[in-house]
């Protein structure tokens, strides 16, 4: 059969890769097994959401319409407007459209988007959430890898980037903040690549899925709507955001998110997931207003994570050097050894399973830049993320004991 040659393009994802890399490990079975690979939120989900789901479900005899309830939009316009201060208002007819999750929205915006060019670049960070790779591959474009340092931290060095490669980008790929590492561009940035946009006339893809988990209350990450509305730009030209409620609510199987910016970007959008068949759910867009339009469980959320952090914090920074992100539920960790041999080892003595950092990056003149990390998602409860914090402690201990 003639299948489509660019699947070919595509590499494993990263938990294929690493149940290939665990295959065949025994590990120690005095240990109750800890999963801290994937970012799956292990909090319960807000009672108040399920029960309206539950309330709700009469609505699965309706076919949804792909723009979704107005009443949905309307709420969501409303959050934006208070979460990132678009005092001009956002318009939920034109600037907003429900989907179903932003990794599948991140994926179909990309492949509705991306026009006829044969030599379009697809900017995006490495390490990076691998959808955005996909993507570009399956929309013919080509992924321009940005890379990430310490030094940095962790965030790309644009002012490294060729003018002749910003003449070729369609499409800039943002992650604030970051998967993998939670560092957070700042407002200045988001203006300046903002202006860079326009200058070069590609889309600016934010992806934001991580925004409402912070340390600090009082100091929320920015977002691009936010720095387009701090210059002026409450058409948000050339710009689109994905949010969804999967982290922020706990509620990744809810499979519901949504897209704002843009409005001729909407448009077009909305006709290709007219013809895509990706309406959501009435039930789930009703159980979608309620999240959105509650906060007490989202501080809730990020009361949980910060004592996490503190506790497995304390434990590891007398035995590694590492620190807390900007943002986000990860951590990411320096391996005193190859990332792959670290994470490896790890499950078969500790029984703890987390992400070796390279299966998240792609090489770059020979070099990955997530090589040398592990990702340790912190969604366990408490005294699971402490109790894997002691493994790691009594592992890495083991490491630095072992002769040379």
């Amino acid at each position: 059969m003639d299948y489509n040659p660019r699947l070919g393009l595509l590499q494993a994802y990263p938990f294929e890769r690493l149940r290939a890399l665990n295959a065949g490990v025994v590990a120690n079975a005095d240990l109750k097994p800890i999963q801290m690979s994937i970012g799956e939120p292990g909090h319960a989900p807000p009672a108040k959401v399920v029960e309206g789901l539950a309330r709700s479900l009469e609505g699965l005899s309706l076919y949804p319409q792909t723009k979704g309830l107005e009443a949905l939009r309307e709420g969501i316009a409303s959050w934006l407007g208070w979460r990132f201060h678009l005092h001009e208002g956002i318009d939920p007819q034109r600037h907003i459209l429900p989907v179903n999750g932003s990794r599948e929205a991140l994926f179909s915006f990309v492949q509705a988007m991306l026009g006829s060019r044969q030599d379009a670049l697809v900017l995006m960070p490495n390490p990076f959430y691998q959808i955005y790779e996909g993507a570009a591959l399956l929309a013919g474009a080509t992924p321009y890898f940005l890379a990430t340092h310490q030094e940095r931290n962790f965030l790309p060095d644009y002012d490294a980037i060729p003018e002749s490669v910003w003449q070729r980008t369609s499409i800039l790929f943002l992650c604030s903040p970051a998967n993998p590492s939670g560092s957070v561009s700042t407002e200045a940035t988001l203006i300046r690549l903002i202006e860079l946009a326009d200058r070069h006339d590609f889309i600016i893809c934010a992806d934001e899925c991580y925004s409402e988990i912070y340390p600090q209350e009082d100091q929320p990450p920015p977002g691009l709507l936010q720095a387009a509305a701090a210059i002026g730009r409450h058409g948000f030209e050339r710009l689109m955001v994905f949010h969804s409620l999967s982290k922020r609510s706990n509620l990744p199987g809810l499979r519901s998110g949504f897209v704002a910016g843009d409005a001729e970007l909407i448009s077009k959008f909305l006709l290709y997931r007219t013809y895509h068949g990706s309406a959501m759910s009435v039930p789930t867009q009703i159980a979608s207003l309620i999240a959105w339009g509650d906060e007490e469980h989202v501080r809730a959320n990020r009361q949980a994570y910060r004592a996490k952090f503190e506790g497995v914090l304390r434990l590891l920074q007398p035995q590694i050097q590492v620190q807390a992100p900007d943002a986000s539920f990860y951590l990411w960790l320096p391996t005193p050894i190859d990332d792959t041999q670290f994470a490896r080892e790890l499950w078969r003595q500790q029984h703890l399973q987390v992400l070796p950092g390279s299966f998240l990056g792609r090489d770059i003149d020979g070099h990955n830049p997530g090589s040398g990390y592990v990702r340790i998602a912190l969604v366990p409860e408490l005294e699971v993320c402490l109790q894997a914090a002691q493994r790691l402690q009594t592992f890495i201990q083991s490491l630095q004991e072992t002769p040379a």
